[in-house]
């Protein structure tokens, strides 16, 4: 039986932009890690130096859906071309100003233009659903490709930032990341055979993809979801210094990428009846209950374990959240939709790491754990509370001359919230 991800690749053009998207996103998971690197090793103000990763997240969040807004309406190559090079042009500026010693200003001036960066992740979703536009087993196949490469960046993108700005200079880790940025845009926008069609101001409809319903709850829920993944990251490096192993906080780390990966390949190859609507409710409540056993581990190889299996539910998650928003977002909004996503993970990354530091401090890092453990729980409370929003409604009665005759059989059949707003339009 052939691979359903072979099957994928099968169409022109999809491996290339696949690639690009890879060197695109591999700054998602480099950049803010490898701007702490730089700044602490340069100043050694660890408080400065979060604070400039902060400053670059938020600005990611805020620019990322008027970026991708302006691609729907434009397209890709003409958006993100100069999105990204004022970017780039950014990280320059934050490199030389932290190694010139500027006024510290300027560093937080940099970092927020620097967040004019594209979500590449996005493009290359959108790419693949006007490909598989109607087919909704490879679609799923897709993104759960997608998926994994996520996963890969983030197994390997803070390995190398980190690893090279230690041995070999502070600044190298998001040079590399500037870089790869560049590389990736140029690459992807350079095939322009399979760029979805933009959409003009005269065929957009007003007004944001946030409008809809069923993005609310999915974006919501993300900055909860968001929460635990920042949360994690910080609570994990300080409970592998209390017990002297600071350098293994990346390995275990890693493991919990790992366990995503792997779960996001296997979820790929099936194919699952049912509405994703019910399945993206489970994922999100497996996750919450996930952070259980995190409260009770005493060592980092239990530790490491227990993230690989909370790893298990985060990528089928996504997967599914992807599908739920090409059903529930207007195609002439679909890749403003999946970044808003992105913005909502973004600001609960930082909700999460900040709170998840308060509580170190206060308490130390094992009752650190309990953040990520509340954010599964309001992340499972938000979708219990919105699942009615993604669920498909049913169809209007038909009335009138209509009402028999050859229409009267599809009275029953679900209609989306997308499927409204375009036979609106």
């Amino acid at each position: 039986m052939p691979s359903p991800y072979r099957a994928i690749f099968g169409r022109p053009g999809t491996k290339s932009f696949s690639a690009a998207g890879l060197l695109g996103r591999m700054p998602l998971s480099m950049m803010g890690i490898g701007i702490v690197t730089m700044v602490s090793q340069l100043t050694g103000r660890y408080g400065l130096a979060g604070a400039l990763s902060a400053t670059l997240a938020l600005s990611a969040a805020v620019l990322g859906p008027q970026i991708s807004r302006l691609v729907d309406r434009h397209g890709q190559s003409r958006v993100l071309r100069p999105a990204t090079l004022v970017s780039i042009a950014a990280v320059a500026g934050l490199l030389l100003s932290a190694q010139q010693r500027w006024a510290d200003w300027t560093l937080f001036v940099f970092a927020a233009c620097a967040g004019c960066v594209p979500s590449v992740g996005s493009m290359i979703r959108a790419r693949w659903a006007e490909i598989y536009r109607g087919s909704p087993r490879e679609l799923h196949t897709a993104y759960s490709w997608e998926s994994i490469v996520d996963e890969a960046c983030f197994i390997f993108g803070p390995i190398l930032s980190i690893g090279l700005s230690t041995a070999w200079f502070p600044e190298a880790g998001p040079l590399l990341a500037a870089v790869f940025l560049g590389t990736g845009v140029f690459l992807l926008t350079a095939q322009r055979a399979t760029e979805p069609v933009p959409h003009p101001r005269e065929q957009h409809p007003k007004g944001s993809a946030l409008r809809s319903r069923g993005l609310q709850v999915l974006v919501v829920t993300f900055v909860a979801t968001g929460a635990i993944f920042g949360a994690i990251d910080v609570v994990t490096v300080a409970f592998a210094e209390e017990v002297g192993h600071k350098a293994a906080a990346s390995l275990v780390l890693a493991v919990y990428a790992l366990g995503s990966c792997l779960a996001g390949a296997v979820f790929g190859l099936l194919h699952l009846k049912g509405h994703p609507s019910r399945r993206w409710v489970v994922g999100v409540c497996v996750m919450a209950v996930s952070m259980v056993p995190l409260q009770l581990v005493g060592s980092l190889p239990l530790l490491a374990v227990a993230l690989f299996v909370a790893g298990l539910s985060v990528a089928p998650t996504m997967v599914t959240t992807m599908a739920l928003i090409e059903e529930h977002v207007p195609r002439s909004k679909l890749t403003e939709g999946m970044t808003w996503t992105s913005t909502g993970l973004a600001v609960g990354v930082a909700l999460g790491s900040s709170a998840a530091g308060w509580v170190v401090d206060a308490a130390g890092a094992a009752r650190g754990y309990l953040v990520p453990g509340a954010a599964g729980l309001l992340a499972a409370l938000v979708a219990f509370a919105g699942y009615r929003r993604l669920r498909p409604r049913p169809a209007p009665p038909v009335t009138g001359p209509a009402a028999t005759g050859g229409l009267s059989s599809r009275q029953d059949e679900p209609v989306t919230e997308r499927q409204d707003e375009e036979s609106v339009r």
